[in-house]
């Protein structure tokens, strides 16, 4: 059954510009900036800390890779968020309610080349690419995203612009979010500013 909630959100998705979504639907959020409330910290943890308002992931030495959850699961939900990529080969990304369809961030392993903001699928590679990241993205300093999941819809505006739609076969009706520490490699990348809103 589909709720006035519900309906009211994808409107309001339609109608306004992105920077005004937050404030319209009073999207909570999701990290406090001073430690890991409502995240699910992994064992012997090496890779995340949080300092000044800022979620810092940083690679260990064997470059084993980690995934931070959310302590909630979602259906239909926004997230917005800003990142910073540090040193190294920027390879993160936002797992879409289970550790399988991707939103990336910074360069793709097999592609050898930036695919910020588009999905990446286990068996399908990245099947559509986000259009005008090159011009959009900061490498040296903040940038903005919000991520969209309705069903099995993935829209993402990266600093104000809408740049992805993908209607994915693979997705799963509810899971937590993560956000990635790709295995593999030497890098960096700071996350602050998370607010996650269920448009249930």
């Amino acid at each position: 059954m589909t709720t006035p909630r519900f309906l009211i959100a994808c409107s309001l998705l339609l109608l306004l510009p992105v920077t005004l979504q937050a404030q319209s639907t009073g999207i909570p959020d999701a990290f406090n900036g001073k430690d890991f409330a409502g995240w699910i910290v992994p064992e012997n943890n090496i890779w995340w800390s949080v300092q000044d308002g800022v979620l810092q992931a940083t690679s260990d030495p064997e470059q084993s890779g980690s995934v931070l959850w959310t302590e909630l699961s979602y259906s239909n939900f926004m997230m917005q968020f800003e990142f910073k990529m540090g040193q190294g080969v920027i390879d993160s990304g936002i797992f879409m309610r289970n550790e399988h369809d991707q939103i990336q961030i910074g360069e793709s392993g097999s592609l050898k080349r930036d695919m910020t903001a588009s999905p990446y699928i286990p068996g399908k590679g990245y099947p559509v690419e986000a259009e005008g990241v090159k011009e959009l993205l900061k490498p040296a300093d903040w940038n903005a995203m919000t991520i969209v999941a309705i069903g099995n819809n993935y829209s993402v505006w990266l600093n104000d612009r809408k740049v992805m739609s993908y209607e994915s076969e693979t997705a799963i009706e509810e899971g937590p979010i993560g956000i990635q520490l790709h295995a593999n490699r030497d890098m960096e990348i700071s996350y602050r500013n998370i607010a996650v809103a269920s448009l249930d």
